[in-house]
């Protein structure tokens, strides 16, 4: 069951890993099993300076880590250094090199070190790298500023890459075939994790009423995926598909009440019956539901930093991959963002604009005929002399008859 906790802002948000619940535990015993006494306080001092944010590289955002980061960091560097201990016989990490680190990973990347008990290799081993990086940038800058040491960056040739992910892609046809042999909870759920695209369990789980609200002058609905809850950084995004089912969903609700109570465990359960029923295909997740949906707006977008925006992406990496992935590389443009239903409101905008145009400029070619007119009359009267008197005989004779009248 997922535990609520309280953020920095004092908002109630949903973990569903029960992270803070975890590392508070472990917070208790403070135990690091595997590895020389030594190591185990340079790894203290690490994670403690993380939950306080203390000695940050420059290159990463301040502050303190979450929860969730915080376990992660500490079961992945402990990891490696027992990995370092045993395999380099290194009973202190801080005297690793260069040549011992890339050596090190160059093996886990090729699957010569493996998993516990042998349950096969590291798939991530990009990540890794990126958490022993950020774990030796720590060491550089505790160094420098606590003992006055200059530590050489040994992490700067390091591939940080990881191989592209695998995953359970289906259509907006197939989903529909899901949606239509799903229980109506799970069918809201479906329509709305295709549709926003956003991360499941943690962006998902967190969606409040609230957060749903409609866009003016439309039949659609925004979606404000809180910063709090992001792994990445908050955004607002618009619902085009799922927003009348949802609409329906959300009545009765008020404001404070999560959208989706449903236990991830539970609902991946479901869900990979619900794939091998359906789609005669084993494995289906929550987070497939974001893939696929990136491969369904993909070809929808016209800008990249829309689609990123979208996705929470702060590269282009993933745009990238799920180009490459349907066989569409570079047909993403740099242009403005043109959705299906957006796109049919700018060309209907730029008809009444035309049309507009269209309008004004006969209005000005019938100005200029007038002014054609007016100056070809002003030269005849300035040549003619008898033109002029007999114009001003004609307009007395005028005058004269409408009084008369």
């Amino acid at each position: 069951m997922a535990l609520k906790i309280d953020n920095s802002k004092g908002e109630l948000v949903i973990d569903p890993y029960d992270s803070k619940g975890k590392w508070e535990k472990w917070k208790k015993t403070r135990i690091l099993e595997g590895i020389s006494a030594q190591n185990a306080k340079l790894l203290l001092k690490y994670l403690f300076d993380m939950e306080q944010g203390i000695n940050i590289s420059n290159k990463n955002k301040k502050g303190s880590r979450s929860y969730r980061r915080l376990v992660d960091l500490k079961n992945k560097v402990l990891r490696l250094i027992r990995f370092f201990e045993k395999e380099l016989g290194i009973k202190d990490v801080t005297e690793l090199d260069e040549r011992q680190v890339i050596a090190f990973f160059s093996k886990m990347r090729a699957g010569k070190i493996k998993k516990k008990k042998g349950e096969g290799v590291y798939k991530t081993v990009g990540d890794y790298v990126k958490d022993f990086k950020a774990f030796w940038h720590w060491y550089m800058l505790y160094s420098k500023k606590e003992r006055n040491s200059i530590i050489p960056d040994i992490t700067t040739d390091l591939d940080a890459s990881n191989e592209k992910p695998t995953f359970f892609y289906f259509t907006f046809e197939e989903l529909k075939k899901l949606t239509d042999h799903s229980k109506y909870d799970y069918k809201v759920m479906e329509y709305f994790m295709f549709d926003s695209g956003l991360r499941s369990p943690t962006e998902l789980m967190n969606v409040k009423v609230g957060d749903i609200t409609p866009v003016p002058n439309s039949e659609f609905l925004w979606l404000n995926i809180r910063d709090e809850t992001s792994k990445t950084f908050g955004r607002k995004i618009k619902l085009l598909i799922c927003h009348h089912l949802l609409k329906d969903f959300l009545k009765n609700k008020v404001s404070e009440d999560f959208v989706f109570k449903l236990n991830p465990r539970v609902v991946n359960q479901y869900l990979n019956r619900l794939g091998e029923k359906v789609l005669d295909r084993k494995g289906l997740t929550m987070y497939d539901f974001r893939h696929s949906s990136a491969c369904y707006w993909v070809p929808r977008y016209k800008s990249e930093s829309a689609l990123k925006y979208r996705f929470g992406w702060k590269k282009s990496d993933m745009i990238i991959y799920y180009t490459e992935f349907l066989g569409m590389k570079d047909t993403i443009q740099q242009d403005d963002m043109l959705i299906d239903v957006t796109k049919t409101e700018i060309e209907k905008e730029l008809e009444t604009e035309k049309r507009e145009r269209l309008m004004l400029t006969e209005e000005l070619s019938d100005l200029r005929k007038q002014l054609n007119k007016i100056n070809s009359f002003m030269n005849e009267l300035s040549g003619d002399p008898d033109m002029v008197d007999t114009l001003a005989k004609k307009a007395m004779k005028h005058k004269v008859k409408s009084v008369v009248l």
